[in-house]
């Protein structure tokens, strides 16, 4: 009786997704150890931080559910803050410089999902490749400089507050109801999990295969976009090196709360926890006076743990 109850136990224990369970514990560690940091304003610079990377995982946990992936964000976020700036688009307009952000990632995610669903070649390679590309031409025609001053209204977004909470966080809580809805309730988020769970069986039973990972990666880049526009406006100067981190990290964040290639149990909100988690990881990291390469190891000791926890969850379901 008893191991059938501890067994039951661990079944539900494994479908929470360990963002959940990290998130807690590194709040206990803080709220123990520095309760002072547990402040509004200190955790609203921290999680302000994050923002771009929480938008990258929007896109990253979509491509991940119609087994695929997105290596190609950091290309978009360095492409887009050379645009933006550089001398290219000087003294335009909000709307503009949004748009250009959009149309840029979208593009790139196009050529991916084409790439992916059409040609079939491996998701992996194809990001990637597209990757390298798109940053050794930004590299090209910046000539290795940094390419010039960020416009001043986007810090001054940047730093604005709703109430009291920083617009960006607003706007990354936004876009991630929008995702939560769209895979909820309209029919792309059935097709997203059909193709998910089977793309055999879900292309007899009608499902545009092709044009749903198409789609995936389309929206992935949209995301990507969006996150580069938010990174940029962060920025004072414009730089040919940022961002370059966030694609691997928006994958950990993903695996961490709870979605894997063709599943994703952990919905939107998981990951949305995994990504707080590493905004908590840099708080306490902070607190401890720990430099970049404990962060690192740090990140690196999460990341692996959720690894081994999805992969005894997999052995057990067998």
């Amino acid at each position: 009786m008893a191991a059938m109850l501890n067994n039951s136990l661990f079944a539900r224990l494994s479908r929470i997704p360990p963002a959940y369970f990290v998130f807690v514990a590194l709040l206990l560690v803080l709220w123990i150890a520095r309760p002072h940091m547990l402040n509004t304003n200190i955790m609203g610079i921290f999680i302000r931080q994050v923002v771009p990377l929480g938008i990258l995982v929007l896109g990253q946990l979509l491509v991940m559910r119609v087994n695929s992936i997105d290596l190609s964000g950091g290309s978009v976020i360095i492409l887009v803050n050379y645009l933006i700036s550089s001398s290219f688009f000087h003294d335009a307009s909000l709307v503009t410089y949004f748009v250009l952000a959009v149309a840029s990632g979208v593009g790139i995610g196009l050529i991916n999902g084409y790439m992916v669903g059409i040609r079939r070649v491996s998701a992996v390679i194809a990001t990637l490749a597209m990757n390298i590309i798109v940053i050794g031409a930004v590299e090209f025609l910046a000539s290795g400089k940094p390419p010039g001053a960020v416009p001043k209204f986007l810090n001054e977004i940047y730093n604005s507050k709703l109430w009291t909470i920083p617009t960006p966080i607003v706007f990354w809580i936004v876009l991630s109801l929008m995702m939560w809805v769209l895979l909820k309730r309209f029919v792309f988020g059935r097709n997203v999990m059909s193709v998910g769970e089977n793309p055999t069986a879900a292309r007899f039973s009608g499902v545009p295969v092709e044009r749903t990972v198409i789609l995936a990666h389309a929206l992935a880049g949209l995301m990507a976009g969006i996150a580069a526009f938010v990174q940029t406006s962060s920025l004072v100067m414009g730089s040919v090196r940022i961002g370059l981190d966030l694609p691997i990290l928006a994958v950990a964040a993903t695996i961490l709360g709870g979605v894997v290639f063709g599943k994703g149990e952990g919905g939107v909100w998981g990951p949305f926890f995994g990504v707080l988690s590493f905004a908590l990881l840099f708080v306490v990291m902070t607190t401890f006076n720990i430099d970049e390469p404990g962060k690192l190891v740090a990140q690196g000791a999460i990341i692996l743990l959720a690894a081994i926890f999805y992969g005894l969850k997999t052995a057990g379901s067998k």
